[in-house]
């Protein structure tokens, strides 16, 4: 039997998945967290095969944290994230984080299914990334600026935020300055503004 286990801070949804898992032969729901802070303690324990991580868990927990964490200690098992939400950095931070897969709350359950076997099969399942409507239409933005983004969401300087990425303050700079260019704005302030009040970018998670 393949085990799993989901961590969701809304039981409503860890009883729909688990529901929905269990039709299928051969899986078993063997763990039902609504946070990712002992998500990891709980994995060494009870050694499952695949982990459902919710990003935003109970108590404010991150599941991207805690995917890292299981990752880098239990590599064998296999994580896939999930989010309800359509904010952009989650996905190249959950491949930063080790993660197998990813997926949209807003998926059938046949295509959940579809990339639990995927991934339980060896395979990396990740969507396409997703274009930004901005007032002067769609804006796609490289992994790299997306990071340079949430930073500045963040409220990090950009020597910070050339720190934090081991990059030049120049190179911060020239992101910065690409993405005025594809978006339209005419400052930082009013772009980092926008995405969060749009839910592009969650800075607390």
């Amino acid at each position: 039997m393949i085990k799993i286990c989901i961590v969701d801070d809304h039981e409503s949804v860890r009883d729909s998945y688990k529901t929905a898992i269990e039709e299928n032969d051969g899986y078993v729901v063997t763990g039902s967290l609504p946070g990712a802070f002992l998500a990891d303690v709980w994995c060494r324990r009870n050694s499952p095969d695949l982990v459902l991580m919710d990003v935003c868990t109970e108590g404010g927990e991150s599941g991207l944290e805690a995917a890292r964490r299981i990752k880098e200690s239990m590599p064998r098992i296999k994580v896939i994230v999930m989010t309800g939400f359509d904010e952009i950095s989650y996905v190249s931070r959950a491949k930063e984080a080790g993660a197998d897969g990813f997926v949209y709350k807003a998926v059938s359950f046949d295509e959940l299914k579809r990339v639990i076997d995927d991934v339980l099969n060896g395979k990396k399942v990740f969507p396409e990334p997703r274009s930004i409507t901005m007032p002067s239409g769609e804006a796609p933005l490289t992994d790299r600026e997306t990071q340079v983004l949430r930073l500045l969401c963040m409220n990090y300087s950009r020597a910070e935020i050339a720190e934090k990425l081991s990059v030049s303050e120049h190179t911060v700079k020239r992101h910065i300055q690409n993405m005025l260019d594809k978006t339209g704005f005419g400052s930082v302030v009013s772009l980092a503004v926008y995405m969060v009040s749009n839910g592009w970018i969650n800075p607390n998670y």
